[in-house]
C-alpha cells in the first residue's frame, strides 16, 4: 500500500474509532475518506475529529437540509517526477 493509501487508512480508521461511519475511494491522484457526522457531535467529538482529519492534505466539510453533513477528507498520492539525465544542453 503506498503511503497515501496507509494515512487515508488510518484517518478512516480513527473516524471510524469516533463513532463515525466511513468510506474510502481511490483517485488516480488522490485517495478521499468521507464520514457522515451527527448532528448530537459533542465538541470533545468535534476536537478529535479534527485532529484526525488534520493528517490530510485538505478536508471540509459538507452539510446540508437534504443529506446532513458529511465530513470529507483528500490524501494526495505522490506522483513520480521525471529527471533530465542527459542535462539542459542534451538533445534527443
Amino acid at each position: 500500500m503506498s503511503a497515501s493509501g496507509v494515512t487515508a487508512a488510518a484517518i478512516a480508521a480513527r473516524l471510524f474509532a469516533a463513532g463515525l461511519p466511513t468510506r474510502v475511494e481511490e483517485h488516480p491522484r488522490f485517495t478521499t475518506v468521507g464520514a457522515e457526522v451527527p448532528e448530537t457531535l459533542s465538541a470533545e467529538s468535534w476536537r478529535e475529529v479534527l485532529d484526525v482529519v488534520a493528517d490530510a492534505d485538505r478536508f471540509g466539510l459538507l452539510a446540508t437540509s437534504l443529506n446532513g453533513r458529511t465530513l470529507w477528507a483528500v490524501v494526495r498520492k505522490t506522483v513520480p517526477t521525471t529527471v533530465d539525465v542527459g542535462g539542459p544542453g542534451h538533445q534527443r
